[in-house]
């Protein structure tokens, strides 16, 4: 059985998002993105300097890339959209779903080749409305089909394998990919099944030696797993809901989490859900890619 270790880390960020999800890194300018989905916030931290800004967004976004110094990706309930960092304008750049204006985008990621996967899925989670696509220098391509919580979508360092998830059937996919691409090259398979056991497999990211980190939705903990599905450990967060992990320097890790479907009492004991978290733990990424327009 994985070791469990207590929470060793840090509370990065007290504001408390409704559904904190998509965390990314910049480390050029050391500064962390992060999103409260369901409030239609971005929120940005300067690691160096703890000075965090809220910019409240024009529709829900999920997930989010870096274009450029002064542009960014943005996916939300109504496409793809570029940011403008000065001034926080959206510029429409391109659909994802116009037929279903049900639907939400969730977890995504930049592929190394620089290359964007992103999720969607319906507002209420009905079974099988999302799906997971393939965005490379504006062109759209539907991965896979009939997922109902998209998440863990990360890619091996040399870009040759990908994961993503449905949540709801929790289990973990892995899949070939052309590096030169991020697009399949096989059918997906199951890495790991976790299918029926407490908790959801949420977002994840891969580290730079090839291993999973991923959070684990209701259990209130990052799990790390090696890269043929071996679970190696498991480290607690004191935030039950925890939505996704994203790497912030040598041997740190941020999380975040969500306070989304809970009442009154169950938020007065679960205090923290939905602050930003940092954890200690043996890790080195490399630095995310940015997207190629």
């Amino acid at each position: 059985m994985a070791p469990t270790y207590t929470f060793e880390g840090s509370v990065l960020s007290s504001s408390l998002c409704e559904l904190g999800e998509g965390p990314s890194f910049e480390s050029e300018t050391e500064t962390l993105w992060w999103f409260d989905i369901l409030g239609k916030r971005l929120h940005e931290l300067h690691l160096p300097t703890g000075r965090e800004i809220v910019h409240t967004l024009p529709a829900m976004g999920s997930a989010l890339a870096s274009i450029d110094a002064a542009r960014q990706l943005v996916a939300t309930d109504k496409g793809l959209f570029i940011r403008d960092r000065a001034t926080g304008e959206f510029s429409p750049y391109r659909e994802l779903e116009p037929e279903k204006p049900g639907n939400r985008s969730n977890d995504g990621r930049i592929h190394p080749s620089g290359s964007f996967w992103i999720g969607t899925m319906g507002r209420k989670a009905e079974d099988g409305a999302g799906a997971i696509y393939h965005v490379r220098q504006g062109e759209v391509t539907k991965l896979f089909d009939k997922i109902s919580i998209p998440n863990s979508i990360c890619f091996s360092p040399d870009g040759a394998i990908g994961y993503y998830t449905d949540t709801r059937a929790n289990r973990l996919m892995r899949v070939s990919l052309d590096p030169a691409t991020g697009l399949p090259n096989g059918g997906a398979e199951v890495l790991i099944d976790e299918n029926g056991k407490p908790g959801g497999i949420d977002g994840s990211i891969c580290a730079s030696d090839g291993t999973i980190w991923n959070a684990r939705w209701g259990q209130g903990a990052v799990d790390h797993y090696s890269a043929d599905g071996r679970h190696l450990s498991r480290h607690l967060v004191p935030a039950r809901r925890t939505t996704c992990p994203v790497f912030i320097g040598k041997d740190r890790l941020a999380v975040s989490s969500s306070w989304e479907g809970l009442d009154e009492a169950a938020r007065a004991e679960d205090p923290l859900a939905g602050a930003l978290f940092e954890i200690a733990v043996s890790v080195q990424c490399d630095p995310e890619a940015a997207y190629r327009l």
